[in-house]
């Protein structure tokens, strides 16, 4: 069935079913987009009038919701969208006569706020978002707030137990549902409410607190601007001063974590002054507050999300439900077509193990000691063959060296997924544990007890193998299987056990004694005990009992060649990086708990934005390494990473490196800095560091795509970072490419041979695919963005064929739309329209509040880049994995547009 969502205005004449369906997002190549958009690119009006509305609706996996419905914006401003994603950027003069005259129009924009009518018309399409906004709680329900009231109700019962009904002012923020942040501000609006009323008190009964829930749930936009207004206006006069606009910033600063804003609220307060209050009375009145609040930010910043639903092809192709047959069919190939690569390597590993464990049970099975021992040998001695096999495979995934060059150097990445190396050394070390299960039960638990309560007729059998028949149970133990057996199992079990996730990361809540125990460090050096493991493991394949025979005993044939493959690695590695230590050029401590290093690059260390690299620091530890992302581009004339201080040896190292660190100068960042001139040669005070690598990574491949969508949470930025700049880089050396070509053809014509630099420069850029990025960081603190200012401010003056779409997430900040963070909008825009700056991150590059719609994200790039194949590199915490792998699964299945999901691996 085919549903089309186009309706006239008046009526909506589709039925909607529900039912399980396929969809698929038909592109505007494929199917015209309805209404005027298909209008032709000039000003003459369509001969058809008809109004239309535009229906934006969820698609949450197969039912579609109804989400909302809208007038379609008007001809001009669709026009003026199709324009401008068809221009094509001609020049940097081009680009910069444009930014210079989007910032005039902003500032035309504010100044003119004074001189605007009383009232803002509110049927403007910017002010059609805002009207939604302005919000003191987000607990209520669809009609007002009945539903939060029962919760609310329930609190103010448990909370008023012993105050005789009554509500302290203390307690409301509580009562309402508000965090503690929000205390100051909530406190703020209690004193409104309360003075609106002539409460006096201080506290307040449950039918006052009803009151005040009708009023801050009250869905109207002027009730809720009157009480925002109130609430700036603390001496009730009806008009706000600045010195009453800077104790409102400094409220919503803390509320939202600003403490920046906060610093600056002064500043800023005489900033909105000077907007709205050009005549200079002193004083603004609700009606310039209307204005600001209903303008919006300018669409130039904000992004194109207006247009979203516009641009989104109201032809959906649906099925009714499917049998559940043909739906598991479906899914399994949806499955296979996502997951081949895994599936074939887990299936031939599997197959390989059955086999292997078949074949020595039937072996087995056929010898004498099946007389005697019964099914438990054959279980033993299969369990047996599998643990050869996977203590040889485990070595393999972490071979990071060989790994690399496969990456680089063949084509095997198309077939064997290099990204997941630790999840199938994982894997495989579970399998380990279970084949020691099987193996060490069968035989302390069956065999050895058969034997010692064997008759003597059936124990005849067994002497040549075992000599005379054993009085007790330590016979076995003591013996060279048993003793290497046991040491095995405890190494094993012990490196197996401090390499959970949580003892790692040291988030537990064990003991003090026993936290000591666990971390990195403890992980890294038990894993290291494993040395011991396999010259246990190769002894014990020798002392076997039941096989004599040199040639039948395996054991070192399986681990010959992993072993010596990854004994190679180490030693390149020693080698590689024990040669020369690097220098130290620039070292900085940024809020956040972050670890800037700046070194030399060693000679002949070549790498791709997305690896990362080892680092080693002497006077913490010598025998520790720990991976990190490379910040810097493939280009720049020094190495980068920046270190998240999270465990003993980062924090070690952060204090080895602040002690000859001093406070920064003005205009640089950071809380610490220190560095050496350029072509200082003398001994350097900064501590040695050494480096290792450059290992591959998952991201390395973002050159493949032409579309990339870029997401890092916190320092999971780093990789993401070093693409943006080599991304940058490129750009220019395009640039570069097409002066050279004219000045190529200025040569030709002269007679004059060309260099060879231009072809040089032309197969450096053959591999480069990527025209677009999308680059989302999410972070949870302010101070953070102070971590990669300079890469994002290079980045929004240097892209200048806009390649580089970017936007940076603070998650303290309360959402759009939220009262807490209203002002901190208004001062944003105001800023950033004026100054070229936000006020959030320190950046050109807007911010935006709370957390990413990841669908709406999904599907913006789906609209804009039809039947394209989008690459998604994501390096963060696990939590969002899930989410934006499944939303890849989804987009792919049901649109034009295939995503590819890429998770960072250390």
């Amino acid at each position: 069935m085919t549903m089309g969502a186009e309706m006239v205005a008046g009526g909506v004449s589709p039925i909607v079913q529900h039912h399980e369906s396929d969809i698929e997002l038909i592109s505007a190549e494929r199917v015209p987009h309805s209404g005027q958009l298909n209008a032709p690119l000039n000003n003459q009006k369509p001969k058809d009038e008809t109004n239309y509305v535009e229906v934006t609706m969820e698609i949450e996996g197969d039912p579609i919701a109804l989400d909302s419905v809208e007038t379609v914006a008007d001809e001009e401003e669709k026009l003026g969208l199709i324009g401008k994603k068809l221009e094509k950027k001609a020049s940097f003069g081009v680009a910069v006569m444009q930014n210079a005259t989007i910032r005039m129009k902003q500032l035309k924009r504010l100044t003119s706020f004074s001189k605007q009518a009383k009232r803002y018309d509110r049927n403007k399409a910017a002010a059609t978002h805002a009207l939604r906004g302005l919000k003191f709680i987000s607990k209520t329900g669809g009609g007002g707030g009945s539903t939060g009231w029962a919760d609310v109700e329930k609190e103010f019962d448990k909370l008023t137990a012993s105050t005789d009904g009554y509500l302290p002012r203390a307690l409301f923020a509580q009562c309402i549902g508000m965090n503690k942040g929000s205390d100051a501000f909530v406190e703020k609006l209690f004193d409104t409410l309360a003075r609106q009323r002539g409460i006096r008190g201080g506290s307040i009964n449950k039918v006052q607190l009803r009151d005040f829930w009708d009023n801050i749930s009250d869905q109207s936009f002027d009730s809720r601007l009157k009480t925002f207004f109130d609430m700036v206006d603390k001496d009730a006069d009806g008009r706000i001063t600045e010195e009453e606009i800077k104790e409102i910033i400094c409220l919503s600063a803390t509320a939202n974590k600003l403490s920046n804003i906060q610093q600056q609220a002064e500043e800023y307060a005489a900033l909105i002054m000077e907007e709205l209050d050009p005549d200079e009375t002193g004083f603004i009145n609700i009606d310039n507050l209307e204005t600001l609040l209903l303008h919006g930010p300018d669409q130039t910043t904000r992004g194109d999300s207006k247009y979203l639903s516009q641009m989104l092809s109201q032809k959906l192709t649906t099925t009714f439900a499917e049998n559940p047959i043909r739906r598991r069919y479906r899914d399994t190939k949806y499955f296979l077509q996502d997951n081949w690569q895994r599936v074939w390597i887990l299936a031939l590993w599997i197959g390989v193990m059955f086999g292997l464990f078949a074949y020595k049970f039937v072996q087995y099975r056929r010898r004498a000691a099946y007389e005697v021992l019964g099914h438990c040998v054959c279980m033993a001695k299969g369990a047996a063959e599998t643990l050869k096999l996977n203590m040889a495979l485990i070595l393999l995934p972490v071979c990071r060296n060989t790994i690399t060059w496969l990456r680089n150097k063949t084509k095997l990445g198309v077939a064997v997924p290099f990204d997941d190396n630790l999840n199938f050394h994982k894997v495989i070390a579970v399998a380990i544990a279970i084949g020691v299960g099987i193996h060490a039960i069968y035989h302390l638990t069956c065999d050895f007890p058969r034997l010692l309560y064997a008759s003597s007729e059936k124990y005849n059998l067994m002497k040549p193998f075992f000599g005379d028949k054993p009085s007790n149970y330590w016979h076995f133990v003591k013996s060279w299987e048993g003793v290497t057996g046991i040491i095995m199992v405890l190494l094993m079990a012990t490196a197996f056990t401090l390499a959970n996730p949580r003892l790692r990361r040291g988030q537990n809540n064990l003991p003090k004694f026993l936290k000591k125990l666990t971390g990195f460090n403890a992980f890294w050096y038990s894993h290291h005990l494993l040395v011991i493991v396999y010259a246990l493991l190769v002894v014990h394949g020798i002392k076997l009992y039941l096989t004599k025979e040199w040639y039948a005993k395996t054991t070192w044939m399986y681990l010959a060649i992993p072993i010596t493959i990854y004994a190679l690695e180490r030693l390149v590695r020693a080698l590689r990086s024990s040669t020369e230590s690097v220098r130290i050029l620039k070292v900085a401590v940024y809020p956040g708990n972050v670890l800037t290093l700046n070194m030399s690059k060693p000679q002949g260390f070549t790498y791709k934005s997305g690896q990362y690299m080892f680092v080693n620091c002497a006077a913490v530890s010598p025998f520790e390494w720990h991976p990190f992302s490379i910040t810097s581009a493939p280009d720049d004339n020094y190495l980068s990473v920046h270190i998240k201080i999270v465990g003993d040896w980062t924090r070690n190292l952060k204090t080895k490196f602040s002690e000859v660190c001093r406070a920064p100068l003005n205009g640089q960042s950071g809380l610490l800095r220190a560095g050496c001139t350029e072509g200082d040669n003398s001994p350097s005070p900064l501590p040695k560091v050494m480096v290792d690598g450059p290992y591959g990574a998952p991201a390395q491949g973002y050159s493949q795509y032409e579309v990339v969508l870029l997401v890092g949470l916190g320092i999971g930025a780093t990789p993401m970072i070093s693409i943006l700049k080599d991304m940058v880089n490129n750009v220019k050396a395009l640039e570069e490419e097409e002066w050279d070509a004219i000045e190529e053809g200025c040569r030709v014509g002269d007679g004059k041979s060309t260099s060879s630099s231009t072809h040089q420069k032309k197969a450096r850029l053959n591999d480069f695919k990527t025209r677009r990025a999308y680059f989302y960081w999410v972070t949870r603190e302010q101070s953070s963005f102070d971590w990669f200012k300079g890469v994002m401010n290079e980045v929004a003056e240097e892209d200048h064929r806009e390649m580089i779409e970017l936007h940076s997430y603070c998650t303290s900040v309360y959402e759009e739309g939220d009262a807490r963070s209203a002002l901190i909008a208004m001062l944003q825009s105001i800023n950033h329209a004026k100054n070229g700056v936000d006020i959030v991150s320190g950046t050109r590059v807007m911010s935006h509040f709370a957390k990413p719609n990841w669908r709406s994200v999904y599907k913006r790039i789906a609209l804009n880049h039809p039947k394209d194949r989008v690459g998604v590199f994501y390096c963060g915490p696990a939590a969002l994995t899930k989410e934006l792998r499944q939303l890849s699964l989804d987009f792919s299945h049901n649109t034009s547009t295939k995503y590819d999901f890429h998770k960072e691996n250390f």
